[in-house]
């Protein structure tokens, strides 16, 4: 295994050479296997160490046996301790994906924070075996069934080219010692059962029933590829960059061949995966959405809107203390005096100083809200003003307004109220631009 997998490592790794390398090592075969060879090479690693704290003193221990495998290398070792269990609970995440999340953040922490240029991970061929048969069975579509990444941006995969039974021959080969984790036997998660049950049984079926995956694979990563393009091409003429995110124009959508499979890849990036939902939404009257864990999809009159879900902090009023010149959140305002009146845009607001009464307040529209618009005479419900304007239920979802006194002053990028307006005998103009945030 040596030979080949210099020869992986020389033909598919070559920028490697003389670079900085962090590998994340549990103790287990495969991570022990991957530190010693690219040490052996001669490269500069460094090893990383999470103890997850699920297996009490088993955890511990593998953490003792990280850290000595580092001082027999002579190398630097990273450990950290997490409360895994804790964080799953507090973000609602099975234990697993708690681990997954923790993980990767503290090994970016680790990159920037000590300057490596890459983190390489052990994963080998029967871990992308078993994730092609998970994805399959949760209907992932393509993207899922392609394989794990060989490399993305600085994460690097060098044993996926290797079986677990190549790697495990070599270790004992070598005389190498490991941590075995006792959690791998249990058979409650769904990758076990794979792993002991199933996937042995496909293997005395064929024993090259794992190449003849990985051909698949490649297939089916050139036809992604050709997904992608055409998908670049279906951007362009569906899509459209507006104030609240994204805009899909449902008519062109219909007018293409597979619509469901196009909005799949669409919104793919953007976390959804509820796709018959989404394909419902086409033909649903306005208002109605569908949520990822990150973005709401909107129907919109003749449009699928896409924006991000808005925080909990970004829901807060505020008050405006005279002198203030910029504001950076919840939105983007920017304070100066003005020497006169100028015609600009919706976003800029030029106000007669004199009219104001500090502190100012900037909080959401709210039902009920009423203000005289500029130009006009009389008062008019700012939910009326909406809907004269045609906006979306985004657009007004995410209206603010600046208050005097709890008068409206300005709806914030949108109109101004008449009464505050430069009169020829103002001597004092507030002028404020607003800054719209993009997606």
């Amino acid at each position: 295994m040596k030979t080949a997998f210099t020869a992986h490592i020389n033909s598919q790794y070559p920028f490697l050479e003389g670079k900085k390398i962090l590998i994340a090592c549990s103790g287990g075969l495969d991570s022990v296997v991957l530190t010693r060879m690219m040490h052996s090479f001669g490269y500069t690693i460094s090893i990383a160490h999470c103890n997850f704290s699920l297996r009490g003193k088993e955890s511990d221990a593998d953490a003792e046996f990280v850290i000595q495998l580092a001082e027999d290398l002579e190398i630097i070792c990273y450990t950290k301790t997490f409360d895994t269990k804790g964080y799953a609970n507090e973000h609602g995440l099975s234990t697993q994906m708690a681990a997954r999340d923790l993980r990767y953040q503290w090994f970016h922490e680790l990159l920037d924070t000590h300057a490596y240029d890459y983190l390489l991970t052990a994963h080998h061929a029967d871990d992308d075996l078993e994730t092609f048969f998970i994805n399959l069975s949760r209907g992932t579509g393509l993207r899922g069934l392609v394989g794990i990444p060989r490399k993305k941006e600085r994460l690097l995969r060098p044993l996926l080219s290797f079986s677990r039974e190549d790697i495990f021959k070599y270790a004992k080969q070598e005389q190498w010692y490991w941590r075995e984790d006792s959690s791998n036997v249990k058979t409650e998660y769904m990758r076990n059962q794979l792993r002991h049950d199933v996937i042995p049984h496909l293997k005395k079926v064929d024993k090259n029933w794992i190449k003849n995956i990985q051909k698949t694979q490649q297939y089916l990563n050139q036809s992604l590829a050709l997904v992608d393009d055409y998908m670049l091409l279906v951007y362009n003429l569906v899509v459209s960059e507006v104030e609240e995110g994204y805009s899909f124009d449902i008519s062109k959508l219909q007018e293409l061949p597979n619509t469901e499979a196009v909005l799949f890849e669409l919104l793919y990036p953007f976390g959804f995966t509820d796709f018959e939902s989404i394909a419902e939404l086409i033909d649903s009257q306005t208002g109605k959405e569908v949520l990822s864990p990150t973005h709401r999809l909107l129907k919109n009159r003749e449009v699928l809107l896409l924006a991000v879900l808005a925080s909990d902090s970004h829901q807060q009023a505020l008050t405006i203390p005279e002198g203030l010149t910029s504001l950076n959140s919840p939105l983007k305002l920017r304070f100066s005096e003005a020497k006169k009146y100028e015609v600009t845009n919706a976003h800029t607001a030029f106000i007669d100083k004199k009219s104001l009464v500090y502190p100012l307040l900037l909080r959401k529209w709210q039902q009920g809200d009423r203000f005289q618009p500029f130009g006009l005479k009389g008062k008019k419900k700012l939910s009326k003003f909406f809907k004269d304007e045609k906006l979306s239920l985004i657009t007004k979802e995410n209206t603010w307004v600046l208050c005097s006194e709890n008068e409206i002053v300005w709806v914030v990028g949108m109109r101004l109220d008449d009464r505050y307006k430069v009169q020829q005998d103002t001597q004092h103009i507030l002028r404020i631009d607003y800054t719209p945030n993009t997606i």
